[in-house]
């Protein structure tokens, strides 16, 4: 099978979330099928995919059906179970590579990587048991963050300790998962790069965007980041260096801190990004759709910004004001289909031009 797929061809998708819907769209200009595998027969990327396959993640025979029926395999979540991985791969390749999952979900091992890449994180230290949060306390100091080493996301798995006291009731609210203790940084401001790179090594990055959260869930991302323009060139360099050391095929999200010092590396996240939803009204080619580009081994597009962009999440109940949204001229509505909204769930963005 050639590495690069013809128009007609079926990418695998593992997740079928607003990630995967997205990346279906993509696909489907490009005249490129897509498969979902994903549990939840009401999942937002069912309604635009080709096909999809609803079962368990730890069910060997639809995922063997499932590959079968595809020539490449992505993913658009980390969290995937190591034997998944492997009854797919013994079929079709899988990209990114398992190394890039293998780096990413677990806390520890990704920030252990990154600082032998050469590359500076927040002093950590890996924590087993309440005892080990104790001396992990004692040798950062507070204030710190307690995170869980797997499955956290959008501030789940995390507490914060302002003071040595606070430990045990941060141990519990964890619920005593292996977890790593963070030291506090002291950050000017939060910012990720969006970077790809191809079957051929190329590699291209999206500018910088800064990031605002709230309630440990990314709310607004501006572009372009209030940074200088040396910044920005070292921020994309870094993520450059990631993707390279990776053997990376696809799109990569770096979160950095900018402090008085210089970069910081928060996290990476192995696809696409919720801070690179900006790209679809701020670039000739998004992040999607060089995703798709990328794990089809096509060139990679233009991802050259063309005019300042604010993205911001619509969470919960926001979805309400889609309508209204909707009448500004300004803005890019961008709905995810999900059939209920709660608190903290994200039902969409909108891109908000800003001249």
């Amino acid at each position: 099978m050639s590495e690069q797929l013809r128009p007609g061809a079926t990418i695998g998708i593992l997740g079928g979330g607003q990630l995967g819907r997205m990346l279906a769209v993509a696909a489907a200009r490009l005249g490129l099928h897509v498969h979902v595998f994903d549990p939840d027969p009401a999942c937002p990327a069912r309604d635009v995919a080709r096909a999809a396959t609803h079962a368990g993640y730890d069910d060997a025979d639809s995922l063997k059906a499932f590959a079968a029926a595809v020539d490449v395999v992505t993913y658009e979540f980390e969290n995937i179970p190591t034997e998944t991985l492997d009854l797919i791969e013994a079929a079709r390749p899988i990209r990114p590579s398992r190394e890039a999952l293998r780096v990413s979900q677990d806390r520890l091992t990704e920030k252990t990587w990154l600082e032998e890449l050469g590359l500076t994180c927040a002093p950590f230290a890996a924590v087993d048991d309440a005892e080990g949060l104790a001396r992990a306390v004692e040798r950062i100091g507070t204030p710190a963050i307690l995170k869980t080493r797997r499955f956290g996301y959008d501030g789940k798995g995390q507490a914060r300790i302002a003071t040595p006291g606070e430990a045990g009731a941060a141990w519990e609210a964890i619920g005593g998962a292996p977890a790593v203790l963070e030291g506090h940084v002291d950050f000017l401001r939060e910012i990720s790069v969006i970077g790809a790179r191809g079957l051929d090594g190329k590699v291209a990055c999206f500018d910088p965007g800064e990031n605002h959260h709230e309630g440990g869930i990314l709310k607004t991302t501006r572009i372009p980041a209030e940074i200088s323009h040396a910044l920005a060139t070292d921020a994309v360099l870094l993520a450059g260096r990631i993707l390279t050391a990776l053997d990376y095929v696809g799109v990569l999200g770096v979160e950095l801190f900018v402090t008085e010092t210089g970069l910081v590396v928060n996290e990476i996240a192995p696809r696409v990004h919720n801070s690179g939803h900006w790209t679809q009204n701020g670039t000739m080619i998004d992040q999607f759709e060089q995703h798709i580009r990328a794990v089809a081994g096509w060139p990679l597009g233009d991802g050259r910004r063309h005019c300042d962009i604010v993205m911001e999440n619509l969470i919960g109940d926001e979805v309400e004001t889609a309508l209204a949204l909707a009448a500004d001229p300004a803005v890019a509505l961008h709905l995810y289909g999900k059939a209920e909204s709660r608190p903290g769930r994200k039902m969409g963005h909108v891109n908000r031009r800003i001249d």
